[in-house]
């Protein structure tokens, strides 16, 4: 195998090895539940048993992503998704110690961003690739020329008329919250586009999440100039981008 990655969720931690030359997994993946009590501990030993499972050799780059900002060398400061015993502990070294190898670690959605622009919809693009993930909120990577730009988190960027975060208006949990029509959500996707159009002027855009796999009933209606491309990876792009991520900073 190339690399080995590992996605981290609230609900599941799932593990493969990936080939790097194709972006796609080197064989079927693992998933086993996130422990109820999300713990630095008990998350760890998990990202271990993945390991132990593929029988992964210590020379092989391992990368995991993780649903919070990443600053290497730097404790987590918040957490929404695991137990938030989380804050305060330095991630890369805590796995990096419990797995007893190295261990690189990316936030999610930077991962997924990350595999769509080097293996998916933006494959070969120039330039800046903007990847909004749509979901509870809106988690967003910026890769340069195939370059990854960690932890953007423009879905904070303010969108409406007082001042609101864009995902609380634009996210798909927002469409469902307030029953909006896929025009209408479109319309909103349009508004929150543009605003990242005017201040980045992307080459182009994917949008990820459970929601890309409906596509055809939304773009329609995003009105923006760049071009606009549904997610390919899905639910393989964090691995296969943690992977990617790993074997790059070796």
């Amino acid at each position: 195998m190339d690399a080995f990655g590992i996605d981290i969720g609230g609900s599941g931690i799932k593990g493969a090895p990936v080939d790097l030359e194709k972006g796609c997994f080197a064989a079927e993946r693992l998933r086993i539940p996130t422990p109820e009590a999300s713990t630095p501990d008990a998350v760890a030993r998990v990202c271990c048993e993945l390991l132990d499972n593929f029988r992964v050799d210590p020379s092989v780059p391992v990368g995991v992503a993780f649903p919070a900002p990443i600053h290497p060398g730097r404790p987590i400061g918040y957490m929404a998704n695991l137990d938030k015993s989380w804050i305060g502990v330095d991630i890369t070294a805590k796995l990096s110690e419990a797995c007893r190898r190295p261990v690189r670690v990316v936030n999610d959605a930077d991962a997924a961003g990350l595999a769509e622009a080097r293996y998916g919809a933006a494959r070969g693009s120039k330039g800046l690739v903007i990847a909004v993930t749509l979901g509870t909120g809106i988690g967003t990577a910026l890769v340069m020329d195939g370059k990854l730009i960690p932890n953007s988190e423009l879905g904070h960027i303010a969108m409406g008329k007082n001042g609101e975060d864009a995902e609380k208006l634009a996210a798909d949990s927002a469409r469902q919250r307030e029953d909006l029509s896929w025009k209408k959500w479109g319309k909103r996707l349009t508004k929150y586009l543009r605003l990242l159009e005017f201040y980045l002027s992307p080459e182009a855009f994917v949008i990820g999440g459970g929601v890309s796999k409906k596509h055809e009933k939304y773009f329609p209606y995003i009105e923006v100039d760049t071009p606009v491309y549904p997610a390919k990876l899905l639910n393989d792009a964090g691995i296969v981008g943690a992977a990617s991520f790993a074997a790059e900073r070796r």
